[in-house]
């Protein structure tokens, strides 16, 4: 673990401070700390800057009430700049944005990267507008029956591919399920964040009952 004294603060004895998500693991903010601010942050954990305008400590939705949780604070090699991930309760924005990063200077036409988010997203736009010739749109329009129909369809192939043991199969027969479990997530209005949250409960039990048994 590194101490706050080894870190190294600036001439105004500030510390950039780059906010993530820790579940999306997007960028949220870029914000300055002091020791002052790191160390409250730390005791009460959830973020506390310095305002390089107000030239004040800023504790983060106290106003708004957009608090920011830390779950880890973590310097870089220079330790001359952190990385702060949190469970942010509201926008990070004060435009009322997830992210205070929202305006592309530059997209490179070739790159396309793919996030679990940006597939529900994409899920959601279906439900709502739809596209013609769409597959995802086909099974909104059918309902409920044929996606569950599917979600069946796709767990057998997932057990046939495992008990060959073809991984290769394995793989893409568990990405279509993955598929179609999220369209039943939005049909039935669940998010990603149901999901993750209903998780990480039950990594905090089997925690505890692992705990339980060394004790045995």
């Amino acid at each position: 673990m590194v101490n706050i004294e080894e870190l190294k603060f600036d001439e105004r004895g500030l510390i950039p401070a780059v906010v993530v998500d820790a579940e999306s693991k997007r960028v949220l903010t870029l914000a300055y700390m002091n020791r002052e601010s790191l160390a409250i942050s730390i005791k009460e954990r959830r973020t506390c800057f310095w305002s390089r305008s107000r030239k004040e400590l800023w504790r983060k939705g106290e106003t708004s009430g957009n608090v920011q949780h830390i779950v880890s604070v973590t310097a870089d090699c220079d330790r001359d700049a952190l990385t702060v991930e949190v469970i942010k309760e509201g926008p990070a924005c004060h435009l009322g944005t997830d992210s205070c990063f929202n305006d592309p200077v530059y997209v490179n036409p070739d790159a396309s990267p793919f996030s679990l988010d940006g597939l529900m997203e994409l899920l959601l736009g279906r439900k709502a507008e739809g596209k013609e010739g769409s597959y995802t749109t086909y099974l909104f329009e059918k309902g409920l029956d044929k996606i569950l129909k599917k979600v069946g369809e796709e767990s057998t192939e997932v057990i046939i591919a495992a008990k060959a043991e073809d991984k290769k199969e394995t793989i893409y027969e568990i990405a279509d399920l993955a598929y179609h479990v999220m369209v039943l997530m939005v049909q039935a209005g669940i998010s990603l964040a149901d999901i993750k949250k209903e998780l990480a409960g039950r990594h905090v039990i089997d925690h505890k009952v692992k705990q339980e048994k060394m004790t045995e």
